[in-house]
């Protein structure tokens, strides 16, 4: 479960930017909205949060800072070549920061752990690296480096509590590489818990980045295409029943035209992954059964089925989960439908979090999230991003109209228009 995320100098995140997921002041809704982790000295987080601004104000950017992070923790070690850059873009639009290293830091719990773990770099190394853990409340420095630009190495600090090949693990760790991944690489038992929490329960995509593989194969069992048609007709879809053909890839699902030797590649880099043939059952007023094709179906429909596969898992395992844009081809009732499988602990168990950026206003407003569980990005005149929550501006609670106050422009994070000019004019 996260805590905290914070990024600096990383595309339009020129100054410190953080995102907080603890629970702040006020009861309302904390019985479903909030939940206290089993980890010690750990404050009480919020189950989800919602990211509001106009376009190009850097909502992505603070989602792929994360996604960056999350990225060169689970590769920097094992597919990063020995001189490759490290792919990290600093803030471009001053000479100063595009010099400068990225910064990451996430505040985590993990098999009831606390975790605070961070590094910057640039594209050719990384310039520093720390992990803090919090086993009985207190913190304790497993790790740090930092890139000594005077005698052009690294200064190590190694803590006793760290156990393990130490020396190894350091001398092991290549200037474009983070420790924590050579070490885990190197069979580290300890930090572990820290790599999982990014390579397993860390889950990022947008809408579209999902696919319908994976629900379908829920699909093959019994039990789990139960949950999976739960979910369908909870989001009101009028799907009866879901029959899946699975076969493995073949030349045959792959377009005629398509050369011989990348035909040939894409066979042996997927040897081992089904081809699902999904068709949704629907039932006529006179209990006639129709199936269709799940590419017959509508976009909305498609995206909702390729939604709930992932849904059930992350909901199950209480994964945290980031998303793009959630209300692209959602209706808003479908939207806070999602939102509030996080929020009943009857369907989220785990504390499972799910954190995203839209533009659907619907969802903004007090009986669906709590104050502090709204924030807001927008661009300075520097076209640096600034994200702030809603907090800064202390609504009354269970009073104030979240939504109208937003549109009427009192929260800032709003696109400023301007009038097209005359074809002709100066």
């Amino acid at each position: 479960m996260l805590i905290q995320f914070t990024a600096k100098n990383y595309r339009s995140n020129k100054d410190e930017q953080a995102l907080s997921l603890v629970k702040g002041k006020g009861d309302e809704l904390a019985a479903t909205n909030c939940f206290s982790p089993d980890a010690p000295a750990t404050v009480s987080l919020l189950r989800a949060a919602a990211i509001y601004g106009p376009n190009a104000a850097g909502k992505s950017n603070l989602m792929k800072a994360l996604l960056a992070m999350k990225t060169l923790v689970m590769t920097s070690a094992s597919r990063i070549q020995p001189g490759e850059s490290l792919d990290v873009t600093p803030f471009l639009l001053d000479e100063q920061a595009s010099a400068e290293a990225s910064e990451f830091e996430a505040t985590f719990v993990a098999e009831g752990v606390r975790y605070q773990y961070g590094f910057s770099a640039l594209s050719e190394r990384v310039t520093e690296e720390w992990l803090l853990a919090f086993p009985n409340g207190r913190p304790q420095r497993w790790f740090g480096r930092a890139w000594n630009m005077e005698t052009q190495a690294y200064e190590w600090e190694m803590g006793s509590s760290l156990s393990g090949q130490k020396q190894l693990w350091q001398e092991s760790t290549r200037a474009n590489a983070l420790f924590l991944s050579t070490a885990v690489q190197l069979n580290s038992q300890q930090l572990r818990p820290v790599y999982n929490w990014f390579s397993s329960t860390l889950k990022m995509t947008n809408v579209a980045g999902w696919q319908p593989g994976f629900t379908a194969s829920l699909c093959q069992n019994a039990g789990s295409r139960d949950r999976v048609l739960d979910f369908l007709r909870a989001a009101d879809l009028d799907i009866q029943d879901i029959r899946v053909e699975a076969e493995k890839i073949s030349v045959k699902h792959l377009p005629d035209d398509m050369p011989d030797a990348l035909k040939a590649k894409i066979l042996e880099d997927m040897k081992d992954n089904d081809v699902y043939d999904v068709k949704t059952v629907h039932v006529t007023k006179s209990g006639y059964r129709v199936e269709f094709e799940l590419d017959e179906e509508s976009d909305g429909t498609r995206k909702i089925f390729a939604f709930a596969g992932p849904w059930i898992d992350v909901l199950k395992n209480g994964h945290v989960m980031f998303i793009d844009e959630l209300h692209d081809n959602l209706h808003p009732k479908i939207v806070q439908f999602l939102v509030q499988l996080f929020h009943s602990t009857e369907t989220n168990p785990k504390n499972a979090q799910l954190i995203f950026t839209t533009h659907d206003t619907s969802v903004l407003n007090q009986e669906v999230f709590r104050r502090d569980q709204i924030w807001f990005c927008e661009k300075d005149e520097a076209q640096a991003t600034t994200l702030y929550p809603l907090t800064d501006f202390s609504p009354r609670k269970g009073r104030e109209n979240l939504e109208a106050a937003y549109l009427a422009g009192r929260y800032g994070a709003l696109p400023y228009l301007r009038a097209l000019r005359k074809e002709g004019a100066a």
